[in-house]
């Protein structure tokens, strides 16, 4: 299927919270897995976090402990949580429906999140 597009994005304070959603059928199986990326302008693409059946959620040290990722199957939908968002999380976010590169990650359309001091 086509690579979902994220929604939620916005223009926050530092400290503040935003929640992204992202929907695909893809998601409707309890085998499915959510895999977030970001990328700020001139940055390389990474991925932040994967959330799945086989293991407990996954994210990148520099979100660790803000970012609780989740996956609603009945609701065919993922959900990333960001919480106490820093200047540095300002980037566009994708999402995909299994782990792939990042170039795959960052290569469909994505939601810009901008994070203000």
């Amino acid at each position: 299927g086509a690579q979902p597009v994220p929604i939620g994005g916005g223009s926050v304070q530092a400290g503040g919270s935003l929640t992204l959603s992202c929907t695909s059928s893809e998601f409707s199986s309890a085998d499915s897995e959510a895999a977030w990326y970001r990328q700020h302008s001139g940055q390389p693409c990474e991925l932040i976090s994967l959330v799945g059946p086989k293991t407990s959620p996954w994210y990148v040290a520099t979100v660790k402990g803000r970012f609780a990722a989740s996956l609603n199957n009945a609701k065919k939908t993922a959900y990333l949580q960001m919480h106490d968002l820093e200047t540095d999380d300002t980037a566009v976010y994708y999402c995909l429906t299994k782990l792939d590169t990042p170039s795959v990650g960052c290569g469909g359309r994505g939601t810009e999140v901008i994070v203000s001091s």
